[in-house]
């Protein structure tokens, strides 16, 4: 895979920043703690109410 752009193609640009609130019920803070099992879509969680990170 090159990573010389095609004709005719734009560049990936970000647009801003990306702001994710914690998905715990009833919480409204900043979720800055995402985690993803495979290739299913990251959840977002605060400080707070982050899962605990079990390691292998």
């Amino acid at each position: 895979m090159s990573d010389e752009q095609t004709a005719g193609t734009e560049p990936h640009r970000d647009l801003g920043l990306y702001i994710h609130y914690c998905e715990h019920p009833g919480c409204t803070k900043w979720g800055g703690f995402g985690f993803a099992a495979g290739k299913d879509e990251p959840r977002w969680y605060c400080l707070d109410h982050r899962p605990e990170w079990k390691g292998r």
